[in-house]
């Protein structure tokens, strides 16, 4: 009888732990699923609000007030309503800074800033709807208008290409003596060239100067993202050297994420002209492999909403998960045969609690090519090696880009 009711109590206590691995598991397989849901519309407003109120991505510049009225109009996912309900916030300012710009052009010029913020947020992340896309063109409107109090000025440039045109942002620094160096700057998945152009602007004291244009597949680049669509950038060089105010031999490119992928492929093919590439966050192979696009970017938390319907849009003819995931490896610098050719200097900039692109693939491009490179890690860091109130976006480009690519353009010393 004791030998059956150890048997019993055996039998008892294996089916208990299974019961409590099973749960377990069905628990960890249930946050995983939670943790790749998209935000709800209640969520989105909650978690937008906190980040406009600690400026962090991609509310860097918005006021919480102004984001708060925006939501009151908000009620649902529509895309439409979410345009209307920031261009609406955003008109206000618009009318405000065009009434007193002879008045008070101070004030006008912050009501402009304040407007473009806000009809960019409307568009956000991509303008996938008629509501978005005029919010996108009202943005443009109001970053031009602010930029027409800009000195030196702002050059809008149309350069031809495929029978189409690339427009690109470019500004030099006043007083120079002679041809002066460039920094060529891509945008990322849902940044924009206006974003660049507004902080590029703090390169202009060191002498010099800038040409911002949207990456493949976005704003208003003429091409969608493929595996050659980098001669579009190799386009906006050869406009470049015809440029009797920009010295050819000191040109860098810098750029964030996609924009980042751009200039890292751009250091090896176009390494002999380009003095230098900075990168944030470039993703380089693991970032386009099938795993990766299902357990990382499909509701991805640390981007606020959207990210895989932001990435099919940049490509051609993309409209599922599983088109996405056929065409993404297509895209890797390993499956290209670039990476370890040789390749122009590079600074790295990454965080290691990236999960929009992994940290697998920053240190695979370090270990690459043929000459040494600069790397920025932050151990605490996400997305572009971001990281709240510590290591926020606009201190990174102070502290870290800006002195890099000021370095790297430096005349070379005579021989």
């Amino acid at each position: 009888m004791k030998k059956q009711n150890h048997f019993l109590l055996t039998v008892f206590l294996l089916l208990l732990l299974a019961f409590i691995c099973v749960s377990a598991f069905a628990q960890t397989a249930s946050s995983q699923t939670e943790e790749r849901r998209e935000r709800n519309i209640d969520e989105i407003k909650a978690e937008a609000i906190h980040r406009a109120e600690v400026g962090q991505y991609p509310l860097i510049g918005l006021d919480a007030g102004d984001v708060k009225e925006a939501f009151n109009s908000i009620h649902t996912r529509d895309k439409d309503e979410w345009a209307a309900a920031f261009m609406g916030v955003a008109d206000r300012y618009m009318n405000e800074a065009k009434s007193l710009e002879k008045s008070d052009p101070t004030k006008a010029n912050a009501d402009y800033i304040r407007a473009w913020r806000l009809y960019s947020f409307g568009r956000w992340p991509i303008p996938a709807s008629p509501g978005k896309q005029r919010s996108y063109e009202k943005a443009i409107e109001a970053f031009l208008a602010h930029a027409r109090f800009w000195d030196p000025p702002l050059e809008i440039v149309r350069i031809p290409f495929e029978g189409k045109e690339i427009i690109g942002y470019l500004r030099l620094p006043k007083n120079a003596n002679g041809p002066v160096p460039l920094v060529l700057a891509v945008n990322g998945l849902d940044s924009r060239k206006e974003d660049l152009s507004e902080s590029f602007s703090a390169i202009l004291p060191f002498g010099i100067g800038f040409l911002a244009v949207d990456g493949p597949g976005t704003g208003q680049n003429p091409i969608k993202v493929s595996e050659n669509a980098e001669r579009v950038l190799s386009r906006v060089l050869d406009y470049i050297a015809t440029r009797p105010e920009i010295d050819k031999n000191r040109v860098a490119m810098h750029g964030v994420s996609w924009g980042a992928y751009w200039a890292t492929k751009m250091a090896i093919i176009e390494r002999a002209r380009l003095r230098g590439a900075s990168a944030q966050s470039p993703p380089t192979d693991r970032f386009f492999q099938k795993d990766f696009l299902m357990n990382s970017l499909i509701g991805n938390r640390e981007y606020l909403f959207d990210q895989v319907p932001a990435l099919m849009a940049i490509f051609d003819n993309v409209k599922t998960v599983d088109e996405m995931a056929e065409v993404l490896p297509k895209m890797s610098l390993v499956k290209q045969g670039l990476l370890g050719k040789p390749m122009s200097p590079m600074l790295i900039l990454a965080g290691v609690r990236d999960t929009q692109v992994p940290i697998d693939d920053i240190y695979l491009l370090l270990s690459k090519g043929d000459v040494p490179k600069t790397a920025w890690v932050n151990p605490q860091g996400g997305h572009l090696g971001r990281q709240v109130g510590v290591w926020p976006d606009p201190r990174i480009f102070k502290e870290v880009i800006i002195p890099w690519l000021v370095r790297v353009l430096e005349p070379e010393p005579a021989k």
